[in-house]
């Protein structure tokens, strides 16, 4: 089965349900989808199935755009029922967000692998780096834009959320933190970003993936495996309201400690890939 010996596929499944778990735990706790986690995994173990270089790196981001999407909706719901989340953020931020979505769709179908996993590094390490530095007096303004700024913002996140295969997470908290929002509000607010990036996501992976199939694994549907998603997303989504109840009971400097560390491990596992 794709190329795998029987004796290996279920080492593979342990792995992809593993990867299900703490995809969901981050879900909840930092506000994001998960991809993050879902790429980096998905990489390595599209590797033993042989698929091609060219196309690796962006079946991952979309089978991780796929994924996020039941578990965004499950943590969106436990954040918005604790009364965190900045309804009148998302509701400037929705329009732009999924226009920009599905504009990084159509240009990473013609980018290279290097160029999503630049964005990767670039977007988790400047988080890690505000995130462990504890200053709470780092600020661009001691309120968010107005309509214009929030909407520039939008397009910001939507398109580098869909070259990155997440769910918009580690991007928005860093602006709404950089704007005087405190952690809990920002983790709440982003998991309803999630929502919106992943499911015009996916469908724009699915259509950027389309002229693709012939070097695509069986079970693919454009960009986005259908094996990896079957695995992960269930596991994910049962596992990330705990992680949300979790988020809301840790004192804030420690939330902050967590997602800057997770976000830094991201960055040097993707930096190395870039140099080894």
């Amino acid at each position: 089965m794709f190329g795998i010996p029987v004796s290996d596929l279920l080492p593979l499944v342990v792995a992809l349900l593993a990867a299900g778990l703490l995809t969901g735990l981050l879900a909840g706790m930092f506000g994001v989808g998960g991809g993050a986690v879902i790429v980096p995994v998905l990489y390595q173990i599209f590797g033993l199935l042989n698929v091609p270089e060219s196309v690796r790196m962006h079946l991952c981001v979309g089978t991780s755009l796929a994924i996020i999407i039941p578990t965004s909706i499950q943590s969106f719901r436990t954040h918005y029922g604790k009364g965190k989340v900045l309804m009148d953020v998302l509701r400037l931020w929705a329009v732009p967000v999924v226009l920009s979505v599905m504009a990084g769709g159509v240009i990473a179908a013609y980018a290279p692998a290097l160029v999503l996993k630049l964005v990767f590094v670039a977007v988790a390490g400047s988080n890690a780096i505000k995130l462990l530095s504890g200053r709470d007096d780092w600020r661009i303004a001691p309120d968010l834009p107005g309509p214009v700024g929030m909407r520039a913002y939008g397009v910001l996140i939507g398109l580098a959320s869909s070259l990155m295969g997440i769910g918009g997470g580690a991007i928005s908290n860093m602006i709404l933190a950089l704007h005087g929002k405190a952690i809990h509000n920002a983790v709440a607010t982003s998991s309803g970003l999630g929502v919106l990036i992943s499911i015009p996501g996916a469908l724009a992976y699915i259509w950027a993936g389309w002229p693709h199939l012939a070097e695509l694994p069986p079970l693919s549907l454009g960009f986005v495996s259908i094996l990896g998603f079957a695995l992960i997303a269930p596991t994910s989504t049962f596992v990330a309201p705990y992680g949300a109840r979790l988020a809301h009971s840790m004192p804030k400097r420690r939330l902050e400690i967590a997602f800057g560390v997770f976000l830094l491990l991201v960055s040097l596992r993707f930096l190395y890939g870039l140099v080894a």
